[in-house]
């Protein structure tokens, strides 16, 4: 019966060990950053791992185009790449962490 708790004991510090490197992996996604473009690099956009957009960069003939439909379309593509990637890297940096257990960190569904 012993043995058990003991068990039970290593399993909950076992736990708590993976609660500090999932904290952990939640900093080093923010500082990871993955970059798409659109529009033939027209619209560049830059994001971290969690999710966050950080940059956007446009270039100058596709303002002044004045076609404003086509550049809001850019935009919207190059975020959704950039979003899509870091979700991508961060379920992958997850995956090494925990050997493969089906866990999320949220906002990577």
């Amino acid at each position: 019966m012993l043995k058990g708790i003991g068990d039970l004991t290593n399993l909950v510090k076992e736990a708590g060990k993976l609660k500090e490197r999932m904290e952990a992996l939640q900093e080093q996604l923010g500082e990871r950053v993955v970059e798409a473009s659109s529009g033939g690099g027209m619209v560049t956009v830059r994001a971290n791992c969690r999710q966050e957009i950080i940059s956007v960069k446009i270039e100058k003939d596709v303002v002044d185009s004045g076609d404003t439909r086509m550049l809001e379309d850019l935009v919207t593509a190059a975020c959704n790449v950039a979003l899509s990637r870091s979700r991508e890297t961060a379920r992958e940096e997850l995956a090494k962490l925990t050997g493969g257990l089906n866990i999320n960190l949220p906002g990577l569904t």
